[in-house]
């Protein structure tokens, strides 16, 4: 079994570790030349983002060949998974890939600008109870593309299509707390950010930025914040998971 992945805080790592198989990350997968994969199963994890899928994950749709009698999908989000399970398998098929098992996964929500994650951390969200009731679906074959109301369609629709506009870097605002250390560079899983410290320039954002908070949430010293955060002082990474396996799923060299 082949699981691809994305992940920014750890979230979605964890849900594909659990899962098992070759884990296979997107960021690192977009680089090859060659993107065609066959198994007996394949997985796709990754986080909601506005109610929608990711741009780095619609790219990845848009380029891979997936062969497999069983391709299956995870969406782990933090308040509501609106239409985008049904939303993504209707995507992946336009790209001649057949979802035939698409879920959900309910965690901690670490979008900073609306939620407080110290307050999120405290909400019991039965994690790896409804994890593992996944996996089952998943070992005992289940096809089931779970979808929403014709509310929460309308809803992903819309915030797949406004998402570009809340998705800019020139929201980040960077402190003299930084200190250099390139962490923001190596989780970045776009390659959009240069820091050079020989000549003072601390992270620096090109235009090409995924808005998944990576840089800002992993950062030693909180020197990279947002303009406008629910918590300024809060910060999460998920605690099963290092830093560096978040480097070595993004890092691009």
């Amino acid at each position: 079994m082949k699981i691809f992945y994305f992940t920014a805080t750890g979230n979605s790592l964890y849900v594909a570790k659990k899962v098992g198989g070759e884990l296979i990350s997107i960021p690192q997968a977009l680089k090859n030349n060659t993107l065609t994969f066959e198994d007996e199963k394949i997985g796709i994890i990754f986080p909601c983002y506005g109610l929608s899928t990711p741009k780095i994950v619609r790219e990845f749709i848009e380029k891979v060949t997936l062969k497999s009698p069983y391709i299956f999908t995870i969406l782990t989000y933090g308040n509501t998974i609106a239409n985008a399970c049904a939303h993504f398998s209707k995507y992946a098929k336009k790209h001649n890939i057949n979802i035939v098992y698409a879920n959900s996964l309910l965690m901690v929500d670490n979008y900073l600008p609306i939620f407080d994650i110290e307050k999120q951390k405290l909400r019991e969200k039965n994690i790896d109870y409804n994890l593992n009731k996944l996996i089952s679906d998943i070992n005992n074959n289940t096809k089931k593309i779970h979808s929403g109301t014709s509310l929460d369609a309308l809803l992903t629709n819309s915030g797949s299509k406004l998402l570009p506009l809340f998705t800019s870097p020139k929201k980040f605002l960077v402190t003299d707390d930084c200190i250099f250390c390139k962490t923001c560079v190596k989780v970045c899983p776009r390659q959009n950010i240069s820091i050079d410290k020989e000549k003072g320039i601390k992270p620096n954002y090109g235009s090409n930025c995924e808005f998944c908070l990576s840089c800002i949430n992993l950062c030693p010293k909180k020197a990279i914040k947002l303009k406008k955060e629910k918590n300024p002082e809060a910060r999460f990474k998920n605690e099963h998971i290092t830093v560096k396996e978040i480097v070595d799923s993004n890092i691009q060299y």
